[in-house]
């Protein structure tokens, strides 16, 4: 089984999924992830605002960020090498990448790591 990682940039939880307005795109992200975990396979996320020391210690991201900034985030590794930068990958990346087929359903907010007032 290939090994997944995504780096995502700073955000004000480790979802990124909360505030007054949700990225429809982290949600689907989202929503594979935990697609996938129901089947067994582990897409590891990795958050610059909570997990800071993973960027530094990962020699491909730490490189990456030096050249790029950190505009170049979301980074998606497959084995260890940068298959996409800047966007998370397509459901169809994802599929071709593990050779599986996700039936990812549309997620329903129950709640989020945010109160009332706004984000964390």
């Amino acid at each position: 089984m290939r090994k997944i990682e995504i780096f995502d940039p700073a955000m004000c939880c480790s979802t990124g999924v909360c505030g007054p307005s949700i990225d429809p795109e982290l949600m689907r992200i989202a929503t594979v992830i935990n697609s996938l975990k129901d089947k067994g396979i582990i897409i590891k996320r990795h958050g610059l605002s909570n997990e800071p020391q993973d960027f530094i210690t990962n020699k491909v991201i730490s490189d990456l960020l030096q050249k790029e900034g950190a505009g170049i985030l979301p980074v998606t590794l497959v084995d260890g090498a940068v298959a996409k930068t800047k966007e998370y990958p397509t459901n169809e990346e994802i599929e071709k990448w593990l050779e599986i087929e996700i039936d990812s359903k549309p997620a329903v907010i129950i709640s989020s790591c945010c109160g009332p007032k706004g984000c964390c």
